[in-house]
């Protein structure tokens, strides 16, 4: 897995959920909270997202194969859209079927101090898990919004850590409130409720994520500026005179598929076109390093074909240039 998949984030959220499972659930046998039992299911389904993270990064790095010619770099994306369907399904239903049964059978908390003490702990070190995130997101962020970054994102791994560790921050907020609650009330309703809120917070973003990994195994275009970049660098005025049209395509978060029409001279020999094409390729991969499958149509520019506009079967997504 490259850098800017987050490895160290990742790494870092797996250290935080393991330690934080362990103490919820030694809480949770001393006090009765159903609070605690989700949140240490919580961070157990956490855990086992960031191992499959981590797997799906490791498999990404296989080798094309014959069966496969442009490779496995969509494993991450595959992984990525697992670990929503764990958030949803481990953390968020089980969640709202502990909070239920506690809001139906309520019981008074015991121990009270074992609870408390453990979600503090639990905050300290997802604050640590997800400043690491941020950190290691900041860089390719760049000028984008939280939001835009989420929704942007090439790279599924630093959304989903992001996502989970602020799940995990507002769930054991959620926590700690329902266990105050019921604490101070000696009506164990509140711990239900808090337990309740938590599985509707990771259905949530369960389902968030789930939208976001869908669109990139459907296939995502590159960015509008690797786009700029490669329009630009496609023609070069002498023997590439114009773009007719041109597709792009996210193999996996670093390997990106170029595929364009373009105008040559009518009068270029085949010798002349296939010089033109393979300086046009070099000009694309030192403009966008990423782009490492590129496939390059010459053609005669025509006014009335373009004016007539793209044939929508032959260039799906839209009008060429």
């Amino acid at each position: 897995m490259s850098a800017s998949g987050g490895t160290k984030a990742i790494v870092a959220a797996l250290a935080a959920n393991l330690a934080i499972a362990a103490a919820k659930f030694v809480a949770f046998l001393f006090s009765g909270s159903s609070s605690m039992l989700a949140e240490s299911v919580h961070s157990l389904a956490d855990s086992g997202n960031q191992g499959l993270l981590l797997l799906g990064g490791k498999k990404a790095q296989r080798e094309a194969t014959p069966q496969h010619p442009f490779g496995y770099g969509r494993e991450r994306y595959i992984y990525a859209f697992l670990v929503s369907i764990v958030l949803f399904s481990v953390g968020g239903m089980f969640a709202i079927y502990e909070g239920y049964e506690k809001i139906k059978h309520p019981h008074e908390i015991e121990a009270w101090y074992w609870p408390v003490g453990v979600l503090v702990f639990a905050i300290i070190a997802e604050t640590f898990s997800f400043r690491t995130a941020i950190k290691e997101s900041n860089p390719l962020r760049g000028d984008l919004s939280w939001k835009e970054f989420v929704r942007r994102a090439k790279a599924p791994e630093l959304p989903v850590v992001l996502l989970e560790d602020l799940g995990a921050l507002v769930g054991l907020i959620l926590a700690l409130g329902g266990v105050g609650l019921a604490l101070l009330t000696g009506n164990g309703v509140w711990d239900g409720i808090g337990t309740l809120c938590i599985g509707v917070l990771l259905i949530l973003i369960a389902l968030v994520l789930a939208a976001e990994t869908k669109s990139l195994l459907l296939g995502e275009a590159a960015g509008l500026d690797d786009v700029k970049k490669i329009e630009d660098a496609i023609v070069d005025g002498d023997t590439v005179t114009r773009l007719i049209h041109m597709r792009t395509l996210h193999l996996g978060p670093e390997e990106l598929l170029v595929a364009a029409k373009v105008a040559v001279a009518h009068d270029d020999t085949a010798a002349d076109v296939a010089r033109a094409i393979d300086a046009a390729e070099e000009r694309i991969r030192a403009a966008v390093p990423i782009a490492r499958v590129i496939y390059l149509e010459p053609d005669v520019y025509s006014e009335t074909a373009a004016a007539a506009g793209a044939d929508p079967a032959a260039t799906p997504g839209g009008s060429g240039h």
